[in-house]
C-alpha cells in the first residue's frame, strides 16, 4: 500500500477553540514576516463565524479576561472589536459569609481603566475566527486527529478528513478531555476538589456598577461577574452531589436558594438562565514540552475557577510560545527543537507554578471549617483591605500585569 504523502507545515495547532485560535492569531506577524506555515485542526463543526451576525443571548457562557489579557489581545489588533461586547470589572469585592472581613480592590487605585472584563465566549470566538479568515492558515474543520506519531524532528498527524500533516511543531490546545495526551503517553496529576461548579447567568434588581463579587461560604465560593445591563455571570461552587438538587429546582426556588447563600449585596435575584454543572479538579500535565510538541491551555492545566485565572494563564502561555518561536526564527533554531521549547518552558514555569499554587491554596484555605481559622481569615481580609501596597501588588499579579 502506498503511503499517503504528508503536507509539510511549521506549526500544527490541535484545537481551534479560544486558546488554539488565540495562538494562531498571535502567530500572524510570524506568518507575514517569515512565511510561517500554520495548520489548525478542530474536531467540532463550526458555523462560518466570520460571516455570522452576532446574536446576544441571555444564556451565553462568558469568561473573565484580566487587564493583562486585554493588553495581549490589543497587541494582536483584536481588542477594539472584542471590547464592543465586554463588561468592565471596575471593582472586586471579596468576603466570607458570616464574617466581617472584606477586601475591596478598585481599578482607580491601580490607575487602570478596569481590573478586567467579562466577555461572551461566542463573541471572542467570532472575533478570533474573523481574524483567522484573513490569514493564510490551513484550516481543517471538522476534523479530528486519528493518530499523532513522532517522526523525524516533528510529528506526523493523520486527520479524519483524509489529510496527513508533517509538523515541525505540534501544539496540543484541545482542552482537558482529549485523548491525544494519553495516546502520546503524557500523564497528568489529578486531584479532585469533591466540588462542582454550577454556571448560569442571572439578572439582579440593582445596577452592579461593574463590581465582581467573590463570596466564600461553607459549601464553597460563589462568584458573580458583571455582564451588560443588570445581568451577572454566576459561578456557584457546591459539594459534589449537591448540584443535582439545585439543577432540578424551578427558577423561583433556585433564586431563593441563591439569595439565601449569597445575601442581598446585588439586591434581589430576579431571573436565571440555563444552568450547567461540571466537576472541579486540579489537573496538571506532567510534561508540557517534548521534541516537536508543546501543550497549552486546559490540556496543560485545569484550575479551580475561584480566582478566574484559567484562560488568562493559557493566554500568557500563548504569548510566551509565540515569543520563543520568534526567537527561534531570528536565530535559525528549529521550531520544534528542545532549545526552542526549553525557552518556552523557562518563560512559563514560574508563572504557572505561582498561579496554580495561589488558586489551589485559596480553595483549601477557605474550605477548612475551623472557628479559629475562620477568625484568622476574616482578620486577613480586613488587614489586606487596610494594607494598600500588598493589596495592590496582589491585584496587579491577578490582572496579569506582573509575574
Amino acid at each position: 500500500m502506498t503511503a499517503v504523502a504528508a503536507r509539510q507545515v511549521d506549526v500544527a495547532i490541535v484545537g481551534g477553540g479560544l486558546v488554539g485560535a488565540s495562538l494562531a492569531c498571535a502567530l500572524a506577524p510570524l506568518i507575514e514576516r517569515h512565511g510561517l506555515s500554520v495548520a489548525v485542526i478542530e474536531a467540532a463543526p463550526m458555523p462560518e463565524l466570520a460571516a455570522t451576525a452576532w446574536q446576544p443571548s441571555f444564556d451565553a457562557r462568558s469568561s473573565a479576561i484580566a487587564q493583562g489579557s486585554a493588553e495581549r489581545f490589543r497587541a494582536m489588533g483584536l481588542w477594539q472589536e472584542m471590547a464592543e461586547q465586554a463588561a468592565a470589572i471596575r471593582r472586586i469585592h471579596v468576603s466570607e459569609r458570616g464574617r466581617l472581613g472584606v477586601t475591596r480592590l478598585t481599578a482607580a487605585e491601580l490607575d487602570q481603566p478596569a481590573l478586567g472584563y467579562v466577555l461572551p465566549n461566542a463573541w471572542m470566538g467570532q472575533v478570533l475566527h474573523r481574524r483567522l479568515a484573513e490569514l493564510p492558515i490551513e484550516w481543517h474543520c471538522p476534523a479530528g486527529v486519528e493518530a499523532v506519531v513522532p517522526e523525524g524532528e516533528g510529528h506526523r498527524l493523520t486527520l479524519s478528513d483524509g489529510c496527513t500533516l508533517q509538523a515541525a511543531l505540534t501544539v496540543l490546545a484541545d482542552g482537558g478531555r482529549s485523548g491525544l495526551k494519553e495516546q502520546l503517553g503524557i500523564a497528568s496529576d489529578s486531584a479532585s476538589y469533591d466540588q462542582v461548579a454550577l454556571i448560569a447567568n442571572v439578572e439582579v434588581s440593582r445596577p452592579h456598577d461593574g463590581i465582581a463579587y467573590e463570596r466564600f461560604t461553607r459549601e464553597g465560593p460563589i462568584a458573580l461577574l458583571p455582564l451588560p445591563g443588570q445581568q451577572m455571570a454566576l459561578i456557584w461552587t457546591l459539594p459534589a452531589g449537591r448540584e443535582a438538587a439545585h439543577l432540578a429546582l424551578g427558577d423561583g426556588d433556585f433564586l431563593a436558594e441563591l439569595q439565601q447563600a449569597f445575601g442581598d449585596r446585588v439586591g434581589r435575584f430576579r431571573r436565571v438562565g440555563r444552568r450547567h454543572a461540571y466537576p472541579l479538579s486540579l489537573v496538571t500535565a506532567k510534561e508540557t514540552i517534548r521534541p516537536g510538541l508543546a501543550v497549552l491551555g486546559n490540556a496543560a492545566h485545569s484550575l479551580h475557577p475561584v480566582a478566574g485565572q484559567g484562560f488568562n494563564l493559557a493566554l500568557r502561555g500563548v504569548t510566551d510560545l509565540t515569543a520563543a518561536l520568534e526567537q527561534a526564527l531570528a536565530s535559525g533554531e528549529s521550531l520544534g527543537g528542545m532549545l526552542t521549547l526549553r525557552d518556552f518552558e523557562a518563560r512559563r514555569i514560574v508563572d504557572r507554578h505561582q498561579v496554580i499554587r495561589f488558586s489551589d491554596g485559596l480553595v483549601r484555605l477557605f474550605g477548612i471549617d475551623s472557628g479559629l481559622l475562620a477568625h484568622a481569615r476574616a482578620a486577613g481580609l480586613v488587614g489586606l483591605n487596610l494594607f494598600g501596597p500588598l493589596r495592590r501588588g496582589l491585584a496587579r499579579r491577578a490582572m496579569g500585569l506582573e509575574r
